[in-house]
């Protein structure tokens, strides 16, 4: 197994802070992380994916592990397509739910045309779709039926579920979890708040996740996604229990950026960029 871990752009709506969207890059991968760009910042409607962005998405983000958090506007097809186009030039992963494929939560997987339009034009592209939260019979099913779609487990929402255990999550989705979402709550509500608070996911949870994927060798991303302290903070106390505490694999390293970006290209020959 191998574990490589991002930072999602939550950690920065918490409170008012002086950062670009460059900088916000700058500083975690001078903390050794790469990014989970969420689709907009907090209490703004346009949309990072949208064609004329790219550009600036590509050049701050040049040479960090990318994944992307869907768009949650009810995307139609063209956006959807958008997207995802946009994910292949970063070389991302795609996390989304079920409502924004618009299959109900609380209905067998039947008709699902436009899920399946969407899983086509992933693969089209080499783009990951990974389904997290909502009810835990449905997002197997949905897995069944779509032989390329991962999973990622949010380990958040997986500690609040009153149906499904915690360790139910991790037996049935863990064979296919490409993406994690490591945050925590007190079992109320999903306030994503720092893992390892005293009174959260219970230490032995963490421990069976980490060795449930352990034997299935999978690659996998971390994303830690919380709010709403000072990102540098969260992101030290997050790495102390992960990394210190229960002694997950592949730390990330801090190290100097250069404020110039390099040039080299994410992107292979046989993918080239569309502006």
């Amino acid at each position: 197994m191998q574990i490589r871990y991002v930072v999602s752009t939550m950690v920065f709506w918490g409170r008012e802070h002086p950062l670009s969207f460059e900088q916000e890059c700058q500083l975690l991968k001078s903390l050794g992380f790469g990014i989970e760009l969420l689709p907009n910042i907090k209490n703004q409607y346009e949309c990072r994916y949208e064609r004329r962005n790219w550009d600036r998405l590509y050049e701050a983000t040049r040479d960090m592990l990318v994944s992307m958090r869907s768009r949650s506007d009810k995307p139609s097809f063209d956006q959807w397509t958008e997207q995802i186009e946009c994910a292949r030039m970063l070389g991302a992963n795609i996390i989304t739910d079920l409502s924004a494929l618009r299959i109900p939560e609380n209905e067998r997987v039947n008709g699902c045309d436009f899920a399946a339009g969407v899983v086509r034009v992933a693969q089209d592209n080499n783009v990951k779709i990974c389904i997290e939260t909502g009810r835990l019979p449905v997002i197997r099913q949905l897995g069944e039926r779509f032989d390329s779609i991962g999973y990622c487990l949010d380990i958040g929402y997986a500690n609040l579920d009153t149906e499904f255990s915690f360790r139910e999550y991790v037996d049935q989705l863990v064979d296919r979890v490409v993406h994690l979402h490591l945050t925590d709550n007190y079992g109320r509500i999903d306030d994503h708040v720092v893992p390892g608070i005293k009174g959260g996911i219970n230490r032995l949870d963490w421990d069976y996740l980490l060795n449930a994927l352990d034997k299935t060798g999978n690659e996998v991303i971390g994303s830690l996604e919380m709010c709403p302290c000072v990102p540098t903070v969260m992101i030290r106390q997050a790495t102390e229990f992960l990394f210190d505490e229960l002694k997950w694999p592949n730390r990330p390293q801090s190290q100097i950026v250069d404020t110039i970006v390099g040039k080299k290209s994410r992107v292979t020959e046989d993918q080239p960029i569309h502006h």
